[in-house]
């Protein structure tokens, strides 16, 4: 079952590459003029993962670092910024992250959206992130993108403000309120970290509040306080430019100093100081929210990142609640106290904190008082309990697996040296990080939670139901102080002192792309099993990982009538014991091993997922054999899962998005398998039995129709040996399945989904689709649905949310399965704006449909599109996406030189042609997720039919 509460990772090790101090040199390449080198680590023979590096400053203070990776044609670009929410001032919070939106509107040398345009159009993809502690800008490109990256970035560096307008920050004020909206308010559970940060930490604090802000702070400031931001943090002296990929380590630092050499030291910016806090009571607080299943959460303040404890605490967290061995899950989600239940050390650079959290039931079984006495029971065992050294050498094992799993992307090395650097000086930090995990021991474990947890004060969040507070865990004592804002000074124009640079160059003229590189589909080995099992492989070389994707004909398709969630719950129980072992021996053994094996049930089948090191491949096997051919299918199991899944059933229509895409599904394929919801229903729930559940194991779990996909560091010859015990696999005939006859839907009309006082409206635009085809006419739709709603630049993004401000983001796409498919458009919209909203996607469509794309967006198309396919085959995780696509599909092995070819040729009039016949709005239903009561009466205007939807629950 997944984890409901969006938490921080548990570990930082987990999906970070590494590398150890003592590889480093010294021997400094041939330098530009005004690049200083500072050390380089190479690649070691050592089991030890490494991230090979080079480290260089600029005379203005900007630290470069570099890493070589040629596997793939193309680079990752990181500018990270030593700024976050942290360095505010007191009643301009959300300032770092609102300044994270201004960088993308535009510098003095790059026009008004031109960032995201001349990125999408490189082929390439990008993004900005706010943190407590850092901002970071970055993208992937194609290889011969990357001195127009450089350029971008140093623009915005050195030439940002005089580019910044009043109308620019009106806009981005705007949609920072969206993001707001759309990610707290409008979110079940979506204020419990607001809650909990003005608890933890006093108002002075700047973890006391969130990244995103207050409304009220950024109400009360003006484009010249962002100005000022930017001049204090924004320096070259402040920020680390990290590049990895396909580069020439000599040409690449030449760039950088033409472009970034010339910009200005900004203010001196010491490291802040560690600012970690103590309670001196328990604390207690109550959320009444609009949701169904209570949750509580509690908190604990601890040490800060870096911290000598900081390993033992991470590796506690997981003793506490990081999987079916924990304590949590042992002694509360098990028995079926809870739903859900878990804990993490979200640790930061001034402060850390211990978080456990529990779901309860709907009803009156989601007592929290009595469980927060149950989650206390369960810590206070853990002093008498103790935790063994083999339990803790299984978790390590997870956590250093990851750092190799961490190795197969060049935006994860990149990210990870990045991040090392700006807080530790240091890009190979990991080593650090390695040894001290290494140096857990209980006694340092038990240490960490006797000085922080143990008879330590706390702080209780309740969340309860609106009007439910009888639920709460205790009478809250606790209640946010009054943010005591000074008056605001306004900054005067000429307190802006600017950092003008000044180049050798002409830094209006954009540079031009080198030489085009050419993705390399990779090499593709097949062959059958003796039982008929289809195997399509590719060998990677770049980590020493497998990555084996198993697909079984048993799809939610094939459940019984008024079975719904029958897959699902099936998938869950393979997850559970075996005739031979308890799930949590199953899970101690894939811990100690690094490996992971997952069962998820879709549409079409199940998937069963493996990875792990080459090396532990045979033992990782041997677990797949016997959980999938020795289920236990106990009753207890049956029972817990059954009830989790009717708890999850209740969660899920918390969601406006589940909310708007069951609508989607009941509008669009109404009285088919179509429109069913995934999770099943209450009722469907409640009827299904464990021998519904042994039966559609017997029938849908067979080799035949069953397909496996590997990518790893094996050669197909041995994996036929490995994979011998599926080969002798006998089943049930591979299922047929019928397509049912699709409802014929009425004109347009509006389908009104309630959810009473919702912040933000919830906008669907939907429209029966054609199939999957790969060169056919669902891709050329898509092609031409890039300009209208199929990136940043689109027609509807930048109307709805760069004009507008009504959204967070606004966008739409074609998809399509084995036999239906279907049309969306969507957005999330403030609720005062939802009328309008729905005006503008209208009017968009009409002209879509009815004029066409320019030529200038046809080019843009063109480039954007046909050069994606560099950053595509990248990391084993894609690779396994294409084989899977290949065998699904019955794809030929060229079908993406096809579709480059396709993208290249087809005409503005064969685009315009599906315009106007998949773009009318006419053809469109609208889905609408919101406050009835205040929007029915707007739309009625339109003068279209509206319908109240009520889902099945």
């Amino acid at each position: 079952m997944q984890k409901w509460i969006l938490g921080v990772a548990l570990f930082s090790l987990a999906g970070c590459g590494s590398l150890v101090s003592d590889t480093k040199e010294t021997n400094a390449p041939k330098l530009p003029e005004g690049v200083t080198f500072v050390e380089q680590v190479t690649k070691q023979n050592s089991d030890v993962p490494v991230i090979p590096y080079s480290k260089y400053t600029l005379s203005n203070g900007l630290t470069v670092v570099l890493h070589e990776d040629n596997s793939d044609p193309l680079v990752h670009v990181d500018v990270t910024y030593h700024v976050g929410s942290a360095r505010e001032e007191l009643g301009k919070s959300g300032f770092a992250h609102f300044f994270e939106h201004m960088m993308f509107q535009g510098s003095e040398n790059v026009g008004d959206q031109e960032h995201f345009r001349l990125i999408t159009e490189a082929g390439g993809t990008l993004n900005g992130t706010t943190n407590r502690d850092r901002t970071n800008y970055f993208e992937t490109v194609p290889a011969n993108q990357l001195e127009k990256m450089l350029w971008l970035e140093s623009d915005r560096m050195g030439f940002l403000l005089g580019a910044v307008s009043q109308r620019k920050f009106e806009i981005q004020r705007s949609t920072v309120k969206n993001e707001r909206a759309q990610r707290y308010e409008n979110r079940p559970y979506g204020l419990v970290y607001e809650r909990m940060g003005e608890a933890l930490f006093p108002p002075t604090h700047p973890y006391s509040w969130q990244t995103i802000g207050y409304v009220e702070d950024l109400d009360r400031v003006d484009v010249n306080d962002l100005k000022a931001f930017f001049l204090r943090w924004y320096g070259p002296n402040n920020a680390t430019l990290t590049i990895g990929g396909d580069i020439d380590a000599e040409q690449t630092l030449a760039w950088v100093n033409k472009y970034f050499g010339s910009i200005p030291r900004g203010p001196e910016v010491a490291k802040p100081a560690k600012k970690p806090v103590t309670l001196d009571a328990d604390r207690y607080l109550t959320l009444e929210d609009k949701i169904q299943l209570p949750m509580l959460l509690m908190a604990w303040p601890t040490s800060y990142n870096g911290a000598e404890d900081e390993a033992s605490l991470d590796m506690l967290a997981r003793v506490i609640g990081g999987g079916k061995n924990s304590l949590m899950y042992q002694n509360l989600v098990k028995t079926g106290d809870v739903v859900d239940a878990g804990a993490f050390h979200d640790c930061a650079e001034l402060a850390c904190t211990m978080y456990v959290y529990v779901m309860g039931q709907s009803g009156d079984k989601g007592n929290l008082k009595t469980l927060r006495s149950k989650v206390k029971n369960v810590l206070d065992g853990l002093e008498q309990r103790g935790v063994s050294t083999k339990e803790l050498n299984e978790l390590k094992g997870t956590v250093e697996a990851g750092a190799i799993f961490g190795l197969q992307s060049v935006s994860g090395k990149v990210s990870q040296l990045a991040a090392y650097e700006t807080f530790f000086d240091d890009p190979g930090y990991l080593g650090v990080e390695l040894k001290n995990l290494r140096s857990v021991t209980p006694e340092s474990m038990e240490q960490a939670y006797m000085h922080y947890i143990n008879g330590n004060p706390s702080v209780t969040l309740s969340v309860v139901p609106k009007g439910k507070t009888s639920l709460q865990a205790a009478k809250p004592n606790f209640t946010s102080p009054e943010r005591i804002i000074p008056e605001h000074q306004k900054v005067a124009d000429d307190q802006l002192l600017l950092r003008e640079p000044v180049d050798n160059f002409d830094r209006s003229v954009m540079p031009e792309p080198s030489n085009p590189v050419e993705a390399v589909m990779p090499e593709l080995y097949q062959f059958e099993l003796a039982n008929g099992i289809k195997v399509l492989g590719t060998k990677y070389r770049e980590t020493p990982t497998v990555e084996l994707q198993m697909l079984i004909p048993a799809g939610r398709r094939f459940e019984p009538e008024g079975k719904m969630g029958l897959a699902k719950l099936t998938a869950s129980m393979m997850m559970e014991a075996t005739k031979n072992s308890s799930a949590e021996e199953i899970a101690s053994r894939l811990d100690s091993l690094g490996s992971s094996i997952g069962f998820n049930a879709g549409l079409y089948g199940t998937v069963v997922s493996v990875t792990t090191l080459e090396k532990n491949l045979t033992e990782t096997l041997a677990i797949l054999e016997e959980r999938l051919f020795a289920p236990a299918f106990t009753e207890a199991d049956f029972e817990r899962i059954k009830k989790q899944a009717l708890e999850g059933v209740i969660y899920e229509h918390q969601r406006p998005g589940w909310l708007a895409s069951q609508a989607s599904r009941e509008v669009l394929y109404g009285g088919t398998s179509f429109s069913l919801p995934p999770e099943g229903t209450t009722a469907s729930l409640n009827d299904t039995t464990l021998g519904d559940v042994k039966a559609f194991y017997q029938r849908y779990y067979t080799p035949n129709g069953a397909d496996i996909v590997v990518v790893g560091d094996i050669t197909a010859d041995k994996l036929t040996e490995q994979l011998d015990f599926l080969a002798k696999w006998q089943g049930a005939p591979k299922p047929q399945y019928t397509t049912p006859s699709l409802p014929e839907l009425p004109k347009q009309t509006l389908w009104m989904v309630d959810k009473p006082g919702a912040p933000q409206t919830m906008i669907r635009l939907v429209r029966q689709g054609l199939p999957y085809d790969a060169t056919g006419e669902l891709f050329e739709t898509q092609l031409s649905n890039f300009n209208l709603a199929g990136n940043f630049n689109s027609r509807i993004n930048l109307n709805l949310r760069e004009d507008k401000g009504y959204t967070y983001g606004a966008g739409g796409y074609q998809m399509g399965g084995k036999e239906v498919g279907q049309s969306v458009f969507y957005a999330q919209v403030r609720a005062d704006a939802s009328l309008a909203s729905v005006k503008e996607f209208l009017a968009e469509l009409e002209k879509m449909s009815t004029e066409g794309v320019t030529d200038k967006e046809v080019e843009f198309m063109r480039l954007a599109v046909g050069q994606k396919d560099a950053l595509n085959y990248e990391t084993p995780g894609k690779k396994a996406q294409l084989l899977g696509q290949i065998l699904t599909y019955s794809l030929p092995e060229n079908f993406v030189e096809t579709r480059n070819d396709i993208v290249a040729s087809i005409s503005k009039q064969r685009l315009n042609e599906l315009a106007a016949k998949w773009f009318n709005p006419e053809d469109y239903q609208i889905i609408v997720v919101g406050d009835a009561k205040s929007l029915i009466p707007q739309f009625e205007t339109l003068g279209i039919p509206i319908k109240t939807l009520q889902l099945q629950q």
